[in-house]
């Protein structure tokens, strides 16, 4: 992680590579909502889960923002789990590790789980990163995509207010 802890946003890449060290292949998604729980709770950040396991963090406006509309921003949180052929990676127990190759970021012998990640990764630094300027903010980390969008299809009506 070392050069890629360089790349700019930081925060992204830094918020990446928690996702990175947290199993979470489709259907075992616990740890990771966890993760994001226990971010939130540092943050004082209102929090729940709704009938389908989805997460969803409240996020205030930052002060001069409060008379904004509220925003949604939603990624989900599981990963495609592929290995190459003669890995030995364990999806539900080891870390997906990066590697810088040139100008590309890969995972070795495995999937990166990028897909969406990434987006869950941007969601993560909105919580860290204090600077930032923003409205009211719904962050939703929806649950099991990969295998038939399971999370958002049993989104549960009326809960979000963005």
């Amino acid at each position: 992680m070392n050069e890629i802890s360089k790349i700019a946003p930081v925060a992204i890449w830094e918020n990446f590579q928690k996702l990175c060290d947290t199993p979470r292949p489709s259907t075992k998604e616990e740890a990771v909502l966890q993760l994001l729980e226990k971010m939130a709770d540092a943050k004082g950040f209102a929090h729940f889960r709704d009938s389908g396991s989805n997460l969803v963090i409240t996020v205030p406006a930052k002060p001069g923002y409060e008379d904004r509309k509220m925003v949604i921003l939603q990624a989900h949180v599981d990963m495609v789990t592929q290995a190459n052929s003669g890995s030995s990676h364990n999806f539900d127990t080891d870390p997906i590790r990066m590697v810088m190759n040139g100008e590309w970021i890969t995972a070795d012998n495995t999937t990166l789980g990028a897909d969406n990640g990434i987006g869950a990764a941007a969601m993560m630094g909105i919580m860290t990163e204090d600077g930032l300027e923003h409205g009211p903010l719904e962050l939703l980390f929806t649950v099991d995509e990969e295998r038939g969008l399971t999370g958002a299809m049993n989104l549960e009506p009326g809960r979000l207010k963005g």
